[in-house]
């Protein structure tokens, strides 16, 4: 799905107008001043629970080797863009169901409130 995809499946989704659909993709997405790129220049993290978490992760000085030469190089450290996709994207890839009660957490509390647990067969705590 390239951009301009991207703007017409938001449109049919929200009833947005073409170009309403195409600011909120260019202000999310913008590399250089989108709301994404501002965050993670920021050091900040972005969490979508489900969907997954925008990062930067450092990335430390090495010592490459040129492939024709063979001759060392240095290469500098440097920050980089990361995404880590959460639980919820993983299944629906995989065609799996989607993590139960919608929060990206991986499942539900199996009915129970607050803090309570459930005690065992063996009256043991878990």
């Amino acid at each position: 799905m390239n951009r301009a995809e991207l703007v017409e499946a938001l449109m049919e989704e929200t009833e947005m107008s073409r170009r309403d659909a195409g600011n909120v993709v260019t202000v999310m997405f913008n590399p250089n001043d989108g709301i994404i790129a501002r965050a993670l220049k920021k050091g900040d993290r972005i969490a979508i629970t489900g969907f997954g978490v925008f990062g930067v992760r450092k990335r430390a000085a090495r010592t490459a080797r040129n492939p024709q030469s063979g001759e060392p190089i240095k290469v500098a450290a440097a920050k980089v863009p990361a995404f880590k996709a959460g639980a919820s994207l993983k299944a629906m890839v995989n065609g799996k169901a989607a993590a139960k009660g919608g929060n990206g957490r991986g499942g539900s509390r199996g009915g129970r409130s607050g803090g309570a647990r459930a005690k065992s067969a063996g009256g043991r705590r878990r």
